[in-house]
């Protein structure tokens, strides 16, 4: 009381408690000039009542016979109008043991209530629906000494007028203090300093620009910041819920106000000053303005809690909220290789291997099968082989790729049986593969990675999980009361920001996992990005409140206020202009909507046909290149044996002219080159030196070397010309019959 503003007193209370009540007022100097006490009637007779104190004093109180005279006359009066009507049982002998109700006893009382006693000897006696006396009459009473208590005035029933008149006689009054003139009031200011802070979507803060022409916009309103670091004033444009809120409070209840920002940017923390000495805990941010009177009232987001009422008074609550959690919602990781994340590691690898274990099989059943080979139906006695592993391998990729079989194909029955089975195998690894790739890149995502704020990730300092809040906020508060929170916010405690908006950023960046705020603020981030929600239940549950100084005169008229706002629907229409701005169906709709798949989650695909293509081209190339070598070998290889072949030829002839010699009588020929026909010796020939011959010919004997042996018969119809099947020089063929 001594440090509330009011100085009129209304007590009502007995005579021992008034007697404690005025010691300890005037201990405090609270009964001396400039207080007023109003008391009632057994108040005033207190022993210790002060000087100029005022009270009421009920007329003929101790005039018993006329309150006596008074309460018979409305009795009978009310028995005989009761007697006309109604019908009067005998009372029971005995009120208190028979646990009956006299019916009559209640119809009384009804009847009593009804009776109006205009000349009565102590006044107008009725009553009211309860049974209390009304137009009772009273002496106002003025305490001039302890003694001597005069009638200064009267409270009584006017018959003229038929109401209640009062009539006071103030010249006669002696006031606290001894004084004779009324002590007068204080006016209460009507113009507040109003502290404010940014805090989406409560308040909007953006700087004024030169283009505005130094004026806010229609819906803003101006809000500098006062920083002891500069001496001009920064000015700022402030908009948002609490903006309407304070253009509406200050309408209501008609005060003029002039806004600013925090002058450090912080709410308003406890603690031990940097530059304090004694080391006392002092308030900073905007509850330090309200303590220390340099501002009269705080619109924002201020959460009440203990630590703060115990120094401000608050309003009741204009935005009921809690705590809760912030997270962003956990995503698919659409990396290149996404078509594989359907099947574990393992599961892939069983199923490469097992295309290559089943190749493997159906060549073995195959190829010992008795039954694998047949003959072509136009072959000349030739068997085909069985299924080689080559096209074993191709059969079981294509029976499990879908993508047809162009090679052979197991003939045995006990090859096909495995085959049979092969292709069940792959229609349900298959069929599981689509089916889980359409879950995983299309089905609706989980919403939250954390339960709330009983998850146990978050108690555990093992997990390797970051969450923060702001420093010397109130949900930093709430973290230091809480006993069973005391691990986590030890762990938290190094990861906490200055400001919230930090906080949301780096969340939204990946950087922080979970943070810990606001629910009215989170819901709102929460309704802006999609991408982010909310986690868990509300915990902390408290409400955003109007900060004011102790015993400030505006405390019930802007509670009162507050309470109608919410009766009329005023803060409801807040909510949804600035809360929830129509975004939350939104972010509804887009979760009921199908994820659509894109070249981000289908990339590895096209990557993959892209690495086919390249490897196609790689080895088409190394194919023509060992193509081309082979050939070459090949072509080496068919002239060296047409040489070969040209030069047997060329021996065998000689052999033969010999032989035709002897037989002819004519003496032995010449065996030398000279005596060959010129037809042969004009033989054009590509090689130009024995080096480009294989060395399998150049160590062949010499054809000019002579030949004893052998006689043969030599038909001149077998010397036949031919030509070398790769363009080299014409050959000679015979067919040689051995004598």
């Amino acid at each position: 009381m001594k440090n509330a503003q009011a100085r009129v007193y209304l007590m009502y209370a007995s005579k021992i408690d008034a007697e404690i009540i005025f010691r300890d007022a005037a201990d405090r100097n609270m009964t001396e000039a400039g207080y007023v006490w109003i008391v009632t009637e057994q108040a005033l007779d207190a022993n210790n009542v002060p000087e100029g104190t005022i009270g009421l004093k009920l007329v003929n109180a101790s005039n018993e016979l006329a309150h006596i005279y008074d309460s018979i006359y409305i009795l009978a009066s009310a028995i005989t109008d009761m007697n006309r009507t109604k019908s009067i049982t005998p009372p029971p002998a005995d009120c208190d043991n028979s646990g009956a109700i006299w019916d009559t006893g209640k119809t009384l009382f009804e009847y009593v209530k009804k009776q109006v006693y205009k000349d009565g000897h102590t006044g107008k006696v009725a009553f009211d629906n309860n049974g209390d006396r009304i137009y009772a009459e009273y002496d106002i009473v003025n305490v001039k000494e302890v003694a001597n208590k005069d009638a200064i005035g009267k409270y009584y029933f006017n018959n003229e007028l038929n109401k209640m008149k009062l009539r006071l006689n103030e010249s006669n009054i002696i006031w606290p203090g001894r004084l004779k003139k009324k002590p007068e009031g204080f006016m209460i200011p009507t113009h507040l300093k109003v502290l404010t802070i940014e805090e989406k979507p409560f308040v909007y803060v953006r700087p004024l620009k030169k283009d505005d022409g130094n004026s806010c916009k229609t819906d803003e309103i101006m809000c500098p910041l006062y920083n002891t670091s500069s001496k001009e004033p920064i000015v700022y444009c402030c908009k948002g819920y609490c903006i309407d809120l304070l253009v509406e409070l200050s309408q209501t209840i008609n005060f003029t106000y002039s806004l600013s920002l925090s002058p450090d940017g912080q709410f308003g923390n406890y603690e031990i000053r940097n530059n304090s000495a004694s080391g006392k805990k002092e308030w900073n941010g905007l509850i330090g303005e309200i303590v220390y009177e340099r501002a009269d009232m705080i619109l924002a987001p201020l959460t009440i809690n203990p630590e703060r009422a115990e120094f401000i008074e608050f309003s009741k609550p204009f935005k009921y909220q809690g705590i809760t959690i912030l997270e962003k919602k956990p995503s698919r990781s659409s990396t290149l290789v996404s078509f594989l994340q359907p099947f574990s590691h393992t599961l892939w690898v069983l199923v490469m291997g097992s295309v290559h274990v089943v190749a493997l099989v159906l060549y073995l059943l195959d190829r010992f099968s008795p039954f694998a080979r047949f003959k072509l139906i136009n072959a000349d006695g030739t068997e085909e082989d069985a299924l080689n592993l080559s096209s074993a391998t191709w059969f079981a990729w294509g029976v499990l790729l879908n993508s047809g079989i162009g090679e052979g194909t197991p003939r045995s029955f006990s090859a096909r049986v495995l085959g049979m089975v092969w292709a069940g195998f792959a229609m349900i690894i298959v069929a599981s593969y689509t089916a889980n790739l359409a879950a995983f890149l299309v089905l609706e995502r989980p919403k939250t990675k954390l339960s709330g704020i009983n998850d146990a990730r978050l108690r555990s300092t093992m997990e390797n999980l970051t969450c923060a809040t702001v420093k010397g906020s109130a949900v930093d508060m709430y973290f230091r009361r809480q006993v069973e929170l005391s691990n986590m916010y030890r762990t938290m405690e190094a990861n906490n920001y200055e400001t919230a908006e930090d906080a949301i950023r780096d969340v939204k960046n990946d950087k922080l996992m979970a943070f810990i705020w606001d629910s009215s603020r989170l819901e709102f981030e929460a309704a802006q990005d999609c991408q982010l929600v909310t986690a868990g239940e509300l915990f902390g549950r408290s409400g955003y409140g109007i900060g004011l100084q102790k015993g400030s005169p505006w405390s019930e008229a802007v509670t009162l206020s507050i309470l109608d706002f919410h009766e009329s629907g005023f803060m409801e229409s807040l909510d949804d202009k600035w809360i929830f701005q129509g975004r939350v169906e939104q972010c509804e709709d887009q979760e009921k909507t199908p994820n659509t798949l894109g070249l981000k989650n289908m990339a590895g695909v096209f990557i993959l046909v892209a690495v086919g293509i390249v490897v196609g081209m790689v080895l088409i190339v190394i194919e023509i290149g060992y193509k081309k070598h082979h050939v070459r070998k090949q072509n080496r290889l068919q002239l060296a044996r047409n040489y070969g072949q040209t030069w047997r030829a060329i021996v065998q002839k000689r052999k033969m002219m010999r032989m035709q010699g002897r037989t002819s009588g004519v003496g032995a020929l010449s065996l030398s080159v000279e005596a060959l026909p010129r037809s042969v010796l004009n033989i054009q020939s590509p090689i130009r030196s024995i080096e480009t011959l294989p060395r399998t010919c150049r160590n062949s004997p010499s054809p000019t070397r002579a030949w004893s042996g052998r006689q043969m018969v030599h038909r001149k119809s077998d010397d036949i010309p031919l030509r070398s099947p790769i363009g080299g020089p014409p050959q000679l063929h015979f067919h040689n019959n051995l004598m």
